[in-house]
C-alpha cells in the first residue's frame, strides 16, 4: 500500500483547520495541524512532510515570514491560503516562493486537486526525451527538477523553476507574460483562467531573480533570458539582436 502524502496545515481557525483536515484525510492525506507561524516553521524545517498548506494570517509569525524563512532552507512545496484577497499578498507570496496561492473560502476538492498537483511536480518523472533541455551553459533538468549552468546547480524555487522549463521548452519563442501565466497553469494542471495583470510584476520579479541567479554561476548565462519589449520573455543562445 502506497504511504500516503503527508501535509502540514499552519492554520490558527482550528474549526476550519479541523474540517480541512478531516476531508484531506478521506482523501488519502496524512495531515498535521499547527496553529501559530512559530510552531509551523519548526515542523516544516522537520523533514517529515511533503507539503504546507500555509494560512497568511497568523499568530506569533504570519505566512509571508513563515514562507520567506522556508524557502532560505527548503524547496519544499507551499501552497498559500487567505482570505485577503489583495493583489499584492499574491505578488508577495509568489516572489517569497510559494507554489500556489487558493484564496478563502476555497473548494475542499479545488485544494485537493492543488496538493495533487504540487506533489506531482515535486517527485521526479520517468525519463523522457524531453526530460532534459540545453541551451548554451544552461541545462534544466525536468525529471530531476535540476538546474546547471556550466554544470554548477542553481538554486531555483519551484515557481522559479516552472518559469525557466517553460522557456528553454519555447527556446526561441517569443511568450508575453499572459501565454507564461496560462502555461503555468496548465503545467499545474489548473483550468485556463481570466488573466489578472498584476501577475504582470510577480512575472517580471521572477524572472529577474533567475537571471541574477543563472548569471551568478555563470556570465554567459546572463543574456539568455531576453526582454523583448511589448511583448514578452524569450529565451536562447543567439546574441542579442542577431535575427
Amino acid at each position: 500500500m502506497q504511504t500516503p502524502a503527508k501535509v502540514l496545515l499552519i492554520e490558527d481557525d482550528v474549526r476550519l483547520a479541523e474540517r480541512t483536515a478531516e476531508y484531506l484525510q478521506g482523501h488519502e492525506l496524512a495531515v498535521e495541524i499547527a496553529g501559530d507561524g512559530e510552531l509551523g516553521l519548526a515542523r516544516a524545517l522537520s523533514g517529515e512532510f511533503d507539503v504546507i498548506l500555509l494560512d497568511l494570517m497568523l499568530p506569533r509569525l504570519d505566512g509571508l515570514e513563515v514562507c520567506r524563512r522556508l524557502r532560505q532552507r527548503s524547496a519544499l512545496p507551499v501552497i498559500m491560503l487567505s482570505a485577503r484577497s489583495e493583489e499584492i499578498d499574491r505578488i508577495l507570496g509568489l516572489e517569497l516562493g510559494a507554489d500556489d496561492y487558493l484564496p478563502k473560502p476555497y473548494s475542499p476538492r479545488e485544494l485537493v486537486a492543488r496538493i495533487r498537483a504540487v506533489l506531482r511536480r515535486a517527485v521526479p518523472s520517468p525519463e523522457g526525451p524531453t526530460s532534459s533541455l540545453r541551451c548554451g551553459p544552461l541545462v534544466v533538468d525536468r525529471a530531476r527538477r535540476r538546474v546547471e549552468v556550466a554544470g554548477a546547480a542553481c538554486d531555483l524555487t519551484a515557481h522559479q523553476f516552472d518559469l525557466l522549463w517553460l522557456l528553454i521548452e519555447a527556446r526561441g519563442q517569443v511568450l508575453s507574460r499572459e501565454q507564461l501565466h496560462q502555461r503555468l497553469r496548465a503545467l499545474r494542471s489548473q483550468a485556463p483562467g481570466t488573466y489578472d495583470p498584476s501577475v504582470d510584476r510577480s512575472i517580471d520579479v521572477q524572472l529577474s531573480k533567475i537571471r541574477g541567479t543563472l548569471a551568478a554561476a555563470d556570465a554567459r548565462a546572463a543574456g539568455l533570458i531576453r526582454t523583448v519589449r511589448g511583448v514578452g520573455y524569450v529565451l536562447d543562445d543567439t546574441p542579442e539582436g542577431a535575427a
